[in-house]
């Protein structure tokens, strides 16, 4: 409480380790440069906490612990004002400078957004991007589940501490991103989540970030505020479009009409973030379906009108999973709808 990146600067300036910090003299502690406040809330602190007890929780729960002055701590996240002073870091993969998105959205996604995030998120794993979330149930699980379907690297922020998984059913989730790549958080071990840590947690998640695609989101999601701390981060802002009758997609469509990139396929990413991607990505010749009812919709495409109910009947899928499929397939650019919901395969797409 009240050590912030400043005065661990000038801890570090004073005292060989952080740990000869923590047991100084409250005259040495002043003579570093702390204020009254920072030195009485050391003191306090002090009787209550043995630091054998936290080494003990740390290594037992395996948490490296970054200070900001540490020469891995990530160097975009000290591009942000407010980057926190100490990082705890759980998993493989230590947060470093490479192409990082962050992905959020609703906790309730509908078919469309799930489908979206899916196939979005598996083209930015193949184009080398980590995949940056906050392990909330909907898009934030889907983003981190696909990412590790697809052999890629993810990041799970927490608004807590390390020891406590949030929602508590994202367990399996948590243990495999540690696994095939990391969580982090600014508290430390025991720290429960709370309101307030939420939108704290969302910076580290943009700033960590060379820009953040927000796929579904109401008009007061949480994602949005990820999204303007990015615009305060001086970060690309990506969004969705959806149906203008979609409580969805209200949050979407209106970062759009401000300035948010629309995004219609990963291209649209790619060309903003990693240009050498987007040139991978274009030498790819032929279309390959992202699951399997992205296989079976195509194979009722001809160059020939089909209308939905006919598409529906012969694929065997609902209407809803045959509208949400056709959505996306259209936004790639594999299906064209030529009115009356009668749709062809594009003109530009052969199939196999």
């Amino acid at each position: 409480p009240g050590i912030g990146k400043v005065r661990i600067a000038q801890l570090r300036e004073r005292f060989v380790n952080l740990e000869d910090a923590w047991n100084a003299p409250v005259s040495e502690l002043k003579q570093a440069g702390l204020d009254s406040r920072s030195v009485n809330a050391i003191a306090a602190l002090r009787p209550r906490i043995s630091l054998d007890d936290e080494m003990e929780k740390l290594e037992r729960y395996k948490v490296k612990v970054l200070t900001c002055e540490d020469p891995s701590y990530p160097p975009r996240l000290k591009e942000i004002y407010d980057y926190p002073p100490v990082l705890y870091v759980r998993g493989n993969l230590l947060p470093k400078d490479d192409p990082y998105l962050a992905v959020v959205g609703t906790r309730k996604p509908t078919v469309y957004g799930r489908q979206v995030t899916e196939e979005i998120v598996a083209d930015l794993v193949r184009s080398k991007i980590t995949i940056v979330s906050g392990l909330a149930r909907g898009i934030d699980s889907i983003a981190h589940r696909t990412t590790l379907d697809s052999g890629g690297e993810t990041i799970a922020v927490f608004a807590s501490g390390l020891d406590i998984v949030y929602p508590a059913d994202n367990a399996k989730l948590a243990q495999d991103i540690m696994e095939h790549g990391a969580l982090i958080s600014e508290y430390p071990l025991g720290v429960r989540p709370k309101a307030d840590n939420f939108p704290q947690r969302n910076r580290i998640m943009s700033g960590l970030s060379l820009g953040v695609l927000v796929i579904e989101a109401g008009e007061r999601s949480g994602a949005l505020i990820t999204a303007h701390q990015a615009v305060e981060q001086n970060r690309d802002v990506f969004a969705i479009p959806g149906s203008i009758l979609s409580p969805n997609s209200r949050g979407t469509n209106h970062l759009i009409q401000e300035g948010a990139k629309l995004v219609c396929n990963c291209n649209d990413i790619l060309e903003e973030l990693n240009p050498t991607a987007m040139a991978q990505q274009l030498e790819i010749k032929e279309f390959l379906p992202a699951n399997e009812k992205e296989s079976q919709v195509l194979t009722q495409l001809t160059s020939e009108p089909n209308h939905i109910d006919e598409i529906c009947r012969r694929s065997g899928l609902t209407m809803p999973e045959v509208s949400s499929t056709l959505a996306m397939l259209e936004l790639k650019g594999i299906a064209k709808q030529v009115g009356n919901m009668n749709y062809v395969l594009s003109s530009r797409v052969g199939k196999e």
